[in-house]
């Protein structure tokens, strides 16, 4: 399935302001209502809870809380079927480089690690990252170690059946993926 004309529309504008949006004044903010509120919106996912449903039962939950070594932490975005947590989406302002850093992608894996998630992304829609979350990080880990699948904004139209096989609230496919490593769906 080709990417949908809104995911090619989201890349030309992002391709056109990119050194804008790289020069640090842009924030997460954002780049999450700009850029990462309408990809996941075009997967089919309830972001703003159009639907009106019950705290409980909505799609996504911005700012999750989930405690962590006792402390809360907040992933940017849970997304969920029913009550039942599927993935974390953590957030970066363009300027962070996630194929290389290092504190982003332990923070991800140690959201997904203890709400005991197989997968979740990193991105700061320049960079997409999925990790699996299934083994325990450290914080001196490689940004590369876990992380199953990467590409750059100029390749999601190339991955979109990837993309919306794993994580498209529709699919199926989707939905079992979720819940254990896409391992027979890996890119060649």
């Amino acid at each position: 399935m080709p990417a949908p004309a809104e995911i090619i529309d989201l890349i030309t504008r992002f391709e056109q302001h990119l050194d804008a949006y790289k020069a640090g004044q842009y924030n997460e903010t954002q780049l999450r209502r700009d850029f990462l509120d309408p990809f996941f919106k075009a997967l089919g996912w309830d972001i703003d809870n159009t639907a009106g449903y019950a705290e409980a039962y909505r799609d996504v939950i911005h700012e999750d809380q989930i405690r962590i070594g006792g402390a809360v932490k907040a992933p940017d975005y849970c997304f969920r079927i029913g009550s039942t947590r599927k993935f974390f989406l953590e957030a970066k302002k363009p300027s962070v480089f996630i194929k290389e850093e290092i504190p982003p992608a332990y923070q991800l894996r140690r959201y997904g690690w203890n709400a005991k998630l197989p997968l979740s992304i990193l991105s700061d829609f320049e960079e997409f990252a999925i990790y699996d979350c299934r083994f325990k990080p450290h914080k001196d880990d490689k940004a590369s170690l876990g992380r199953i699948f990467y590409c750059t904004f100029k390749e999601y139209a190339q991955h979109w059946d990837y993309l919306a096989g794993i994580f498209s609230r529709a699919s199926p496919n989707g939905r079992a993926a979720v819940e254990a490593p896409p391992e027979g769906l890996l890119p060649k």
